[in-house]
């Protein structure tokens, strides 16, 4: 399958599908860190997502703005606009697939879109993927099924939150979890050829 993972500097989710034999390209205006520049288009997504026929879409649309984690600074990003151009890039998805059908997944931390949208499919955490970690992760799935968790371990710590500010802080808070990326790619990876 042709996948297109949209707004993944890390490549942990295009990496999984590659190891699967699929024909996965990550997507981010930032460069990547996962190792494979071949793999990365380094650009605005929306100018990739018609370069070809995509069999899936995975996409991690930013979460600054939407996440119930910085509520306090809701007023301040509604006034000046961010939240509502965050809105709409999240929206730019969900209307790709309405026009288009591709299997799509949106991956956003809890947050405004379930009001604004509608409530997510399902809500998974690393723990329920082998890491004893808590950071609740929803999914709207358009097209997919609901992940099946691989393997639940204990010692679940909230690490992500304790996280000192720094310049990367966001960047590492972002990254996909690789028990998580791989149940993707074992999960979602067969979708086109049944």
């Amino acid at each position: 399958m042709k996948i297109l993972v949209a707004c993944e500097e890390s490549q942990a989710v295009c990496i999984a599908f590659r190891k699967k034999g699929h024909e996965a390209y990550s997507c981010d205006i930032l460069p990547c860190s996962g190792g494979h520049p071949e793999w990365h288009f380094q650009e605005d997504i929306k100018n990739v997502i018609y370069l070809m026929p995509w069999d899936m879409i995975i996409a991690f649309p930013p979460c600054t703005d939407l996440a119930v984690s910085g509520a306090r600074w809701f007023k301040e990003k509604q006034v000046d606009g961010r939240q509502q151009h965050s809105i709409d890039f999240f929206m730019y998805f969900v209307r790709y697939n309405a026009k288009y059908g591709v299997p799509l997944v949106i991956e956003n931390p809890i947050g405004i879109m379930s009001t604004y949208y509608r409530k997510p499919d399902q809500i998974i955490q690393p723990w329920q993927f082998g890491h004893g970690e808590t950071k609740a992760t929803c999914l709207w799935l358009m097209g997919l099924p609901k992940l099946k968790y691989t393997n639940i371990v204990l010692g679940r710590e909230q690490r992500i939150w304790r996280m000192s500010p720094s310049p990367e802080r966001a960047k590492l808070r972002a990254k996909t979890f690789p028990g998580i990326a791989e149940a993707m790619a074992e999960q979602w990876g067969y979708i086109c050829f049944d």
